[in-house]
């Protein structure tokens, strides 16, 4: 008998033809990219306004010492030194300056400045130092003669806090003497601060 030369139908369940599966996992995040260049700058933005004024700051702290002082006695000298003491105070700026010992103590560091004006004694030497805590810095110092007259001596000293300074009359080796009567003062000392040290 004759073979069937009929072509043979295509399989329709082939793959290309199945429908689409199910969506799988998402995998991991890929590792990033380098940066990119910088771009250019943008333009200026605008203007804000202006703001409120701000509270008060504290004032700056000041600091003071002075003080003038005076002798209306008169003082010779003795077997020993003795510190020249004052009886009429002028200005004395929050006590520094210790009537009764005759000392200025200081409380705010810095650099100071000392004048000590006196009236010498006829035929008499005038002998006196301004002292530094114990220490002698400048002299104020009058031959004898037949007139008296005013003398003077100015200085300025760096002092630290609780440093002393003070006039003494030298012990009599020779007689040495100032001049004062109770109507006038002939006898004063001054200071005061220059610079306080922190500001130096």
């Amino acid at each position: 008998p004759r073979k069937n030369s009929q072509t043979p139908k295509k399989n329709l369940t082939n793959n290309k033809y199945r429908e689409k599966g199910d969506s799988g996992d998402r995998g991991p995040y890929g590792k990033s990219g380098k940066a990119g260049h910088m771009g250019p700058t943008g333009p200026p933005g605008i203007k804000g306004n202006k703001g409120s004024v701000g509270h008060p700051g504290e004032p700056c702290k000041s600091y003071f010492a002075a003080f003038s002082v005076g002798r209306k006695k008169a003082l010779h000298s003795n077997d020993y030194y003795q510190t020249l003491v004052f009886d009429t105070e002028l200005v004395n700026l929050y006590s520094h300056f210790n009537m009764f010992t005759g000392k200025f103590y200081c409380y705010v560091p810095g650099i100071y400045y000392f004048n000590l004006n006196v009236h010498t004694w006829n035929q008499k030497e005038t002998y006196l130092h301004v002292m530094h805590n114990e220490r002698e810095v400048v002299i104020l110092y009058a031959q004898p003669s037949d007139r008296s007259i005013m003398q003077s001596q100015s200085l300025m000293l760096e002092l630290e806090r609780d440093d002393q300074v003070w006039v003494r009359l030298y012990k009599g080796e020779r007689e040495n003497a100032i001049f004062s009567d109770d109507f006038d003062t002939y006898i004063t000392f001054n200071g005061h601060l220059i610079k306080p040290k922190n500001e130096v």
